[in-house]
């Protein structure tokens, strides 16, 4: 399919903008050369004239000639076609001044000038190159504006799109393992398997309706949690002991959804078989209700490798990536050892 001519691909500024545009000109220029020449009328007559061929080659330049040559890098084609639209105005413009306004070309000029002369074709050419000049830098600047919140809103959109893939790799993850620890459960006919079904749709139903939510309440997502830790407790018993401390007032608190959870999966993948009582202390701290410090500690084998945080898999990338996608920089993370605990440490803002 063949390219038509003056189709634009940028930005689309509404028929009514250019109506404003050229009458707002064109009483500009009416009233401007009246003045000089004190004589209104005159000056309506060559306006009236004039401004239809300023407007076509105006939007000739705009839609045409530079998507068509200066976007594709033609400037040589540009300029000659450009110089040739120019040479063709020239001549109808003062062919029609000459016919239908004035046989006086030029009265601007001190004495009287003739049509084709130097003088008179750069005169008349400058003056179109300024309106093409000043109504194609309003278009540029309104495309740059344009091309600005589009790339904005494609950023938006791409986070957006980003977030909901990463949070949608966390349910899977969650799911399977609590599925794990239930078929555990029925192999050994345990009498809290039906107490780990209802805390398990307890958790389903938290994620199936506040995982589409941006925020959720920090209350919940502590109940979450619990949920959580008490289905780890059934399955392992009194191997497994848990505190959760809450520091300051959380009511009116709001996180993103399934945000911490990650971190005391990977204690409870990482340290509960290795020692022989697992111990995991988490801590959320409201701090002067600007940052949420979430604390989560577990013991780890003295026999495991420290340094290797990495095994502990809270370097896990879609964490991380998710964390700088929500909060940027405004956010800490830190991961060390200390009193035999592996400790993680993160920092948000309160929403």
């Amino acid at each position: 399919m063949k390219e038509k001519w003056f189709k634009n691909t940028s930005s689309f500024i509404p028929v009514k903008y250019h109506v404003l545009f050229w009458t707002g000109y064109f009483t500009f220029n009416v009233i401007r050369w009246g003045s000089y020449f004190n004589d209104y009328w005159y000056s309506l007559k060559s306006n009236l004239v004039e401004f239809p061929l300023h407007i076509i080659l105006v939007y000739i330049n705009i839609y045409y000639l530079i998507p068509k040559f200066i976007l594709t890098k033609k400037y040589i084609t540009y300029i000659t076609l450009f110089l040739g639209f120019l040479f063709v105005l020239y001549s109808a413009r003062t062919g029609l001044n000459y016919v239908l306004v004035t046989e006086n070309i030029w009265p601007e000029a001190e004495s009287q000038q003739q049509a084709f002369t130097f003088n008179h074709i750069i005169a008349v050419t400058l003056g179109e190159i300024y309106v093409v000049a000043l109504a194609t830098a309003i278009k540029l600047t309104a495309d740059w504006i344009y091309e600005r919140k589009r790339n904005e809103d494609l950023q938006k959109i791409q986070l957006k799109t980003e977030l909901k893939f990463l949070k949608s790799q966390i349910q899977p993850h969650f799911f399977f393992n609590t599925l794990n620890n239930l078929y555990a459960l029925t192999l050994e006919k345990s009498d809290v398997a039906p107490e780990v079904v209802l805390k398990l749709s307890d958790i389903m139903q938290h994620v199936l309706y506040d995982m589409k939510e941006p925020l959720v309440r920090l209350f919940d997502v502590i109940r979450y949690i619990q949920n959580y830790l008490d289905l780890e407790r059934l399955r392992y018993g009194d191997k497994i002991i848990s505190t959760i401390e809450i520091i300051g007032e959380i009511e009116d608190v709001k996180v993103p959804p399934l945000l911490f959870l990650p971190f005391i999966e990977n204690s409870f993948k990482h340290g509960v078989k290795n020692v022989e009582h697992f111990k995991v202390n988490i801590t959320f701290e409201n701090m002067d209700n600007k940052y949420l410090n979430f604390t989560v500690e577990n013991a780890i084998d003295e026999q495991q490798n420290i340094n290797n945080t990495s095994n502990h898999g809270i370097g896990n990338h879609n964490v991380k990536r998710r964390l700088e996608l929500l909060f940027k920089d405004n956010f800490e993370l830190k991961t060390y050892i200390a009193n035999g605990n592996y400790c993680v440490q993160l920092k948000i803002p309160i929403q």
